[in-house]
């Protein structure tokens, strides 16, 4: 059903949500430059981040097989939040998150010798209230340190989150339909 490929990608949710729809995949380790550059939007941030993850693993395997790229990224009044690097700038996102609505964008991109397919799902996710117990306490977890935006929906962090709106396998880290419609086109179009 869909095409043997590699995933660009260290993330093991994103590998989670692969097996659970049934994907044939290996593991390709890339390291792609993920500074912003300053006249990009968010959306064309992690879709520039995506597209170069996955060609860079092509490149590596020298386009044996189809090579899949993500990125995900956290977005507050058009700021982009990264993967906290202390404690204080996690406490920072959290309250910019507390109490409202931000925008969480996953890019998938799908690259092979003589082609490009890519998608950009954005997912609102409304927070809380979050008092300063429950970001220390949410920070003591260890959770956050390696997720965009400070949290984890699928983890601890979930029970921040008040409703979303869109993609709840994009806020995890991949779409599982549109990556499901973006592997099946690739197949039938091979």
């Amino acid at each position: 059903m869909y095409p043997e490929i590699a995933l660009a990608s260290a993330s093991p949710r994103r590998r989670e949500l692969l097996q659970q729809i049934a994907v044939s995949f290996s593991l390709v380790q890339v390291n792609v430059d993920e500074r912003h550059l300053g006249n990009e939007s968010p959306q064309v941030y992690v879709a520039r981040l995506a597209n170069a993850k996955a060609l860079a693993g092509a490149e590596k395997i020298k386009f044996s097989v189809p090579v899949m790229g993500a990125d995900t990224i956290v977005v507050v009044d058009q700021h982009i939040l990264g993967k906290p690097v202390d404690q204080a700038d996690f406490s920072r996102m959290m309250q910019l998150l507390s109490g409202r609505c931000h925008q969480v964008m996953t890019a998938v991109a799908l690259v092979g010798q003589h082609r490009t397919d890519d998608c950009c799902v954005i997912t609102e996710v409304c927070f809380r209230e979050l008092s300063a117990a429950d970001i220390t306490a949410y920070w003591q977890t260890g959770e956050p340190l390696d997720k965009a935006g400070g949290y984890g929906i699928q983890g601890q962090g979930g029970r921040f989150v008040s409703h979303i709106s869109g993609s709840y396998s994009a806020v995890v880290g991949l779409p599982l339909c549109e990556t499901d419609l973006l592997l099946r086109n690739w197949q039938e179009q091979a």
